[in-house]
């Protein structure tokens, strides 16, 4: 049985990179993207806000550490189309591992391909901007395909609704395309959480508050969410947007979003909470951001690096989002405090404690 055969990295531009690959022997198509975290892959591979995308990891040594138990991962699969890393590891060593990465991109019948030279793609892509390409495998040709003209939120979103949790008050958690982790987090704070479907009227079920999460692709696709997601603003349902869900809160709010050159892909993203003084380290994951700021409305975080917006909040009422992942995972867990906030603003706690760092203030 071969270990890998050849395969190569075409984009649109018509650069090629010769290759192995180690996962399945299939061609794949799709937008692609770049990310610079140094660990966390299954849980990165498994997040639905890449569905479309062949990933490129910047950090050279992927699969050293192999693959966990479902219970770990972000989704019940791989939500990349394509893989491309430096240098494949073929011998993981970890006690939690139950597989190989190329075991599991086997099983999921995805590509995944050594290049060498990652570092020039990521460089193209920064220079040019995330670009259209395609994974050939033993010379089986494909199409490009743009995901970006898809629907990709209905693409990912659970088909019923879901409840978890025993608390008095109910949470909906629009799924966009959600990472597992936003659930356990709400559900480690006492709520019962109702995970719907990305269309569904929560306006008609009986819910305390609303959480939509993030998801892939262009947030102007998801036209029934944003429809949605205004009527909750009309009922003053408190609302809290993670990711994508920044964008659809301020797209039904009357802001705008745009494409940016190659998004934000990192467990270190340095976040400013304006009017505080105080910067975090965050966990990103997107290609769109907010444009403009819905009236009403105040920016509430941005990035440090480029000042891209990352996170608007209400002026008086309780509805408010992040362009980041408070629930990390993987990643830094400085802006977990975001659900305790939530929560108490939305009238569900009646205490919250913030943390910064080693020091606790009540808030």
């Amino acid at each position: 049985m071969k270990i890998s055969v050849p395969a190569k990295l075409i984009l649109k531009d018509g650069t090629e990179y010769a290759g192995k690959n180690f996962g399945a022997d299939i061609s794949a198509a799709g937008e692609v993207v770049f990310a610079t975290g140094m660990t966390g892959y299954p849980e990165a591979l498994t997040d639905p806000s890449f569905r479309g995308q062949i990933l490129v990891f910047t950090y050279p040594l992927i699969g050293n550490y192999g693959v966990p138990k479902k219970e770990f991962w972000e989704s019940d699969r791989i939500q990349v189309s394509g893989l491309i890393v430096c240098d494949y590891s073929q011998s993981p060593s970890h006690h939690e591992s139950v597989m190989t990465l190329a075991e599991w991109f086997k099983k999921e019948k995805l590509p995944l391909v050594e290049i060498k030279d990652t570092r020039d793609i990521t460089e193209k892509l920064r220079k040019q901007g995330a670009m259209l390409g395609k994974i050939i495998s033993s010379g089986k040709s494909v199409k490009y395909d743009d995901p970006n003209k898809r629907n990709l939120v209905a693409e990912v979103s659970t088909k019923k609704i879901i409840t978890a949790g025993k608390g008095k008050k109910t949470v909906a958690l629009i799924d966009c395309g959600m990472k597992k982790n936003i659930e356990r987090s709400l559900l480690a704070r006492g709520v019962q959480v109702m995970t719907v479907p990305w269309d569904t009227d929560v306006t008609k079920l009986p819910v305390d508050a609303v959480v939509i999460s993030n998801g892939p692709g262009d947030p102007t696709k998801a036209k029934k969410t944003i429809d949605n997601v205004r009527k909750v603003l009309d009922g003053k349902i408190p609302a809290l947007g993670i990711c994508l869900g920044n964008q659809i809160l301020a797209l039904a709010a009357g802001g705008t979003t745009y494409k940016m050159k190659f998004g934000h892909r990192s467990q270190n993203q340095p976040v400013v909470e304006l009017g505080a003084d105080k910067c975090f380290l965050t966990t990103q994951n997107h290609g769109f951001a907010v444009k403009r700021a819905p009236k009403g409305f105040r920016e509430w975080f941005k990035n440090a690096n480029d000042g891209t917006n990352e996170g608007i909040m209400h002026d008086t009422l309780p509805f408010m989002s992040v362009q980041f992942h408070p629930e990390s995972t993987p990643g830094p867990t400085d802006t977990d405090w975001i659900f305790d906030y939530f929560l108490e603003r939305a009238g569900l706690r009646k205490r919250m404690r913030a943390q910064t760092g080693n020091e606790k203030k009540e808030i």
